[in-house]
C-alpha cells in the first residue's frame, strides 16, 4: 500500500470494487486475484494469500469471462433478482475485505461497504443500462459491451492503486 493511502481512501475503494461486482459479479474477484498475483495487493500474512496463486487467478478469470459471455445470452435472469443481488453483495463484500487487508483498514466496515457497493452497482447498472437502451433505442449488445469495459477498467484502476 502507498504510505499516503488513508483508511477513508481504502474504504472508498472497497465500495467502488463492490460497484464493479454489481456490474459483473465475478469481475471483482478475478481482478483482486490478479492484483494479488501481480503484487499490487499485499496479502502476505493473511489467510487470503492463496488468492495470488495462478490456479485462483485462472479459476476466477474463467468465471469472469463466462459471466461476460453469459450476460449477452437471451434468457439469463436479470441482476435485479434477489439471488443475483445476494451474490453481488457477497462478491462485493469479499473484494472489499481483500482491499481492507491490503490497505490495513477495518475488515468489517470494508466488507459492508463492498457489499453495499455490490447492491448499488447491481441495481444502478440495471437501471442505467435499461434506460440507455430505451432512450437511444439501442440494442442490448453494444450497451452490455460498454458496461463490460467500464467494469474491467474501473476494477483494474482500483486494484492497481495499492
Amino acid at each position: 500500500m502507498d504510505a499516503a493511502m488513508s483508511i477513508p481512501t481504502v474504504l472508498t475503494l472497497a465500495f467502488a470494487i463492490g460497484c464493479v461486482c454489481g456490474l459483473r459479479s465475478m469481475m471483482g474477484p478475478a481482478l483482486v486475484c490478479w492484483g494479488a498475483h501481480l503484487h499490487w495487493l499485499n496479502l502476505v500474512g493473511s489467510r487470503l494469500l492463496f488468492l495470488r496463486m495462478a490456479i485462483c487467478v485462472a479459476i476466477f478469470t474463467l468465471f469472469a469471462i463466462g459471466e461476460l459471455v453469459a450476460d449477452k445470452l437471451p434468457g439469463i435472469p436479470g441482476r435485479n433478482t434477489a439471488v443475483s443481488l445476494i451474490v453481488r453483495f457477497l462478491s462485493g463484500g469479499f473484494c472489499g475485505l481483500v482491499l481492507a487487508i491490503a490497505g490495513h483498514a477495518p475488515l468489517a466496515v470494508a466488507f459492508l461497504l463492498g457489499g453495499l457497493g455490490g447492491l448499488a452497482g447491481g441495481l444502478g447498472g440495471y437501471y442505467v443500462r435499461r434506460n440507455i437502451k430505451r432512450a437511444f433505442k439501442l440494442p442490448d449488445f453494444p450497451v452490455a459491451l460498454t458496461e463490460d469495459l467500464i467494469a474491467i477498467g474501473t476494477g483494474l484502476f482500483i486494484v492497481s492503486r495499492f
